[in-house]
């Protein structure tokens, strides 16, 4: 499978109560779909699936797909702590005709590398899917090394990685001594880099909002080669990362922002908490001055 352009993490919509709000999933995947991302992941960690019950992210894995109606490339999140409970996940991916599964490293239980590995080869085997492949030990505590790269590339399953780790080198690494795996930016301030290094897929959580905005970055950089144009439409962006990534507020500040596009996201499950006041104050004049800088931008090449 070839994973090219904006992958979008979707937002799980709740209730008021806190009850997922099975009927807002329609409307958020149709504004998706319009604004041009290429792909959509479900239960992912902006989706918040440490927050839900293995029924309840089955049920959204369906309506997922249901309502994506194979428009759209669909990726099943499988992380899991049980190496048993991921393969379900997976099973149920390969069962309701996902493209593609999502593996990250089990939170919390800091395997090794070769644990780790294990852990996602027997995921593998249980689906047999296309996998990108989550890295992101901020959260897991644990890198998938290059062992672990080793281990998995017996599979020609493993054909992507979503990079979280922040770390510059790691990107270097991976486009020089990895180029069968398809490079895929997860740090959001990076995305500029990995596209210069040759990234081919951007998954980023902005995009609830702000699809046009990624797609434009993706496409100025990746398909028209104009790092120019690509520079400036980062340089936009910037401002809004940087507030994203401030205050541990991410999820907060994905859901505030798609609210605001009229979107039925709702609030974070607890323990966390929607953002104060001051906060959204300050993500709502940080996209109404970028989309203005975007606008400004796109009319210049008109």
């Amino acid at each position: 499978m070839k994973f090219e352009g904006i992958y979008t993490p979707l937002v799980t919509p709740y209730n008021e109560d806190y009850s997922i709000n099975y009927d807002g999933i329609g409307p958020i995947i149709e504004d998706l779909v319009a604004s041009g991302v290429h792909g959509i992941i479900v239960a992912g960690t902006t989706g918040e699936y440490y927050a839900q019950s293995q029924e309840e992210r089955l049920q959204l894995m369906r309506i997922c797909k249901d309502a994506i109606n194979d428009r759209l490339p669909l990726i099943a999140g499988t992380g899991a702590i049980r190496t048993e409970e991921s393969v379900s996940y997976a099973e149920a991916a390969a069962k309701i005709g996902a493209d593609a599964i999502l593996v990250a490293t089990p939170p919390y239980a800091v395997p090794t590398e070769r644990e780790n590995a294990l852990h996602a080869l027997t995921i593998d085997r249980a689906a047999n899917l296309p996998i990108m492949l989550y890295n992101y030990p901020g959260r897991m505590g644990v890198m998938m090394g290059e062992e672990y790269l080793d281990r998995v590339a017996r599979s020609s399953n493993f054909c992507a990685i979503k990079e979280s780790s922040g770390d510059i080198n790691r990107l270097h690494l991976l486009a020089r001594d990895y180029p069968h795996i398809q490079l895929g930016c997860g740090m959001d301030d990076q995305a500029l880099e990995f596209f210069a290094w040759g990234a081919s897929c951007w998954v980023c959580a902005g995009s609830n909002f702000s699809p046009e905005a990624h797609v434009a970055l993706y496409q100025a950089c990746r398909v028209e080669g104009d790092f120019d144009k690509g520079r400036r439409i980062m340089s936009a962006m910037m401002p809004l990362m940087r507030v994203l990534e401030q205050g541990g507020k991410f999820i907060q500040c994905i859901k505030h922002g798609a609210t605001m596009r009229g979107l039925p996201a709702g609030p974070p499950r607890k323990p966390l908490q929607s953002l104060n006041k001051d906060d959204k104050r300050q993500l709502e004049q940080v996209i109404r001055v970028m989309n203005h800088t975007l606008k400004l931008i796109t009319e210049e090449g008109n």
